[in-house]
């Protein structure tokens, strides 16, 4: 049994006055979120929460939850981190699934936190109302146990229920050690979180700034020229988003650079648009691409700073802990075929709550089979080409989705574009495209088809384009494709 001592503890007595968390109106020290999370821990103990209990929490980026994060942890409860944007139906089945004893809402969310309660019966606190709990006495563990369950986060569920992915102290802690051996430390970093802190990639960020000893700045709502601002004259030297995050930044930057200090973006949620990294190379923007999800506690894979031009559109190589292989049909594949990505490493899940048969089948010998498809080239370089289950078959061809959007994103014309595949009786699928142009720009059918017919294959040029005002995304501002899927039918 392997433990470590008490994270933040162990953080506020070794630097207690060093900065922990930044928003626009407040800054606390980490002494300061030591003893707020003490606090949290005591309401929680008053509340009758206990050790191993589950406890929901229905909450967006905002600084309480921290303090509640960090006193679930001393008390010894799992955090069940649900969605915002989730449906009272969603709700409900991930409370019920999970066992949660609690659930700890934003006020915000009291309308949402109503309808659940008359579909289910569950414990609710208004956060407001918390906050005003008389203090308990808790008994606050003073060391981790590395094996013990820290978070459940559910799965978006692209087929089927969500499965409640189970995170443990290990994982949360060998994700923070094999991203700082990639990235390197400074004395003056300072992490911007403008991703959902209820999702890994926000929550790793808070973890990460514990076991660092650097900052977060904690954005609300990402606002590009929020971020922006935060990079230019806040000293913001990291930052985690995704494409759609990326482009709208760069759009706001203008003809601005950043600061020499700025010295990474990371850059996950999926294959990145190729016009999107030779814009941000032309700019001098540090992308790096990151590769990841739930089950490996936030990126597995990312591209090393030395690498970032050379080897431009790939995701990199696996973490210092981690492994990585291509499979198909059982068989390991040697460089440059594609196939389904599998990895291993300290940071994986050990497993879906109360569901062990798809433990058993997507988790084999350690290694996690993750349903995505990509490739390794001849260096050991990961390129993520697409979800399998976005995977378009069309006249026995295969047609990766993001190939496709990366083509038309290259259009002057178009802010977002998406691909799915449409049922046809001749060939199986065709791949049909969803674009949104820019203001004041304009572009028909047929100048998106001609624009594609010159730089892809024929049955991977999209055989309609339908023009919208927007694209459906998730919390994480990922592309959700299932959504378009409907939006064909």
């Amino acid at each position: 049994m392997v433990t470590m001592p008490n994270w933040l503890a162990k953080r506020a007595s070794l630097t207690p006055d060093r900065k922990a968390l930044i928003t626009k109106e407040e800054t606390w020290t980490f002494r300061k979120l030591h003893e707020l999370s003490k606090i949290a821990a005591n309401k929680l103990a008053a509340i009758g929460i206990k050790d191993g209990d589950h406890v929901a929490v229905l909450m967006g980026n905002r600084p309480e939850f921290l303090f509640l994060l960090h006193g679930l942890e001393y008390i010894g409860a799992v955090a069940v981190l649900l969605n915002t944007k989730l449906a009272v139906y969603e709700l409900c089945y991930q409370l019920v699934d999970s066992e949660s004893k609690l659930l700890i809402y934003d006020d915000i969310f009291e309308e949402k936190a109503a309808d659940i309660f008359t579909s289910i019966e569950v414990k609710k606190v208004r956060l407001t109302d918390f906050l005003s709990i008389e203090e308990g006495n808790a008994d606050i563990r003073s060391e981790w146990q590395l094996d013990r369950v820290h978070t459940i986060i559910y799965t978006s569920g692209t087929t089927g229920q969500p499965k409640g992915v189970m995170l443990t102290y290990g994982n949360h802690w060998w994700s923070a050690v094999g991203s700082t051996l990639n990235l390197g430390l400074y004395s003056d970093d300072c992490w911007l979180c403008a991703t959902p802190i209820f999702h890994v990639s926000g929550l790793s960020i808070l973890l990460r700034s514990v076991f660092y000893g650097i900052p977060v700045y904690l954005v609300n709502k990402f606002e590009p020229c929020e971020v922006n601002d935060a990079i230019e004259k806040q000293g913001v030297t990291i930052i985690s988003v995704v494409s759609q995050m990326l482009m709208r930044m760069v759009a706001d930057l203008g003809e601005r650079k950043y600061p020499k200090s700025f010295r990474c973006a990371l850059l996950g949620g999926g294959p990145a648009p190729k016009p999107l990294l030779e814009m941000c190379r032309e700019k001098e923007i540090p992308v790096y691409q990151t590769y990841g999800m739930t089950e490996t506690a936030s990126q597995i894979v990312t591209l090393s700073s030395e690498y970032m031009l050379t080897k431009l559109g790939s995701a990199g190589m696996p973490l210092f802990p981690a492994q990585l292989r291509i499979e198909k049909d059982g068989a390991v594949l040697p460089p440059n075929e594609a196939g389904e990505i599998v990895v291993k490493g300290p940071n994986v899940t050990i497993g879906y709550w109360k569901k062990e048969d798809a433990t058993k089948k997507n988790i084999i010998d350690g290694w996690l089979y993750t349903g995505d498809i990509g490739y390794v080239d001849e260096d050991g370089f990961l390129y993520v080409l697409d979800r399998r289950t976005d995977l378009i078959i069309s006249g026995g061809e295969n047609i990766y989705p993001a190939e496709v959007e990366s083509v038309i994103l290259s259009h002057p014309s178009v802010e977002e574009a998406g691909v799915v595949g449409k049922d046809s009786v001749e060939w199986g699928q065709v791949p049909v495209a969803f674009v949104k142009l820019f203001d004041s720009q304009t572009a028909t059918k047929e100048d998106i088809i001609a624009h594609c017919k010159e730089r892809l294959a024929k049955y991977k040029v999209p055989t309609d384009v339908f023009f919208v005002d927007h694209l459906p995304r998730n919390a994480s501002n990922k592309l959700m494709r299932k959504e378009l899927r409907k939006w064909i039918r």
